[in-house]
């Protein structure tokens, strides 16, 4: 993604895989994120704050719910 966000992901069931990095177009456009994990979304959104990974200061996206895939 050209100009894209790195955000740092936090929370969510101990099972769900997600990278710990997701890139974003940007903070105002994509204050959620939802993610597809087996048959459902993890949703995550902006906490409105930032946490140092890897030397790089990023912001934390929050683990926030479940939705599931309709069928």
């Amino acid at each position: 993604m050209p100009n894209s966000v790195r955000v740092l992901l936090s929370g969510g069931p101990d099972w769900v895989a997600v990278p710990t990095v997701w890139e974003v177009a940007s903070l105002r456009d994509e204050p959620k994120v939802k993610i597809l994990c087996g048959n459902a979304y993890e949703h995550f959104e902006f906490s409105g704050s930032y946490s140092l990974h890897e030397g790089e200061r990023l912001p934390v996206y929050r683990w926030c719910r479940r939705t599931y895939v309709a069928e």
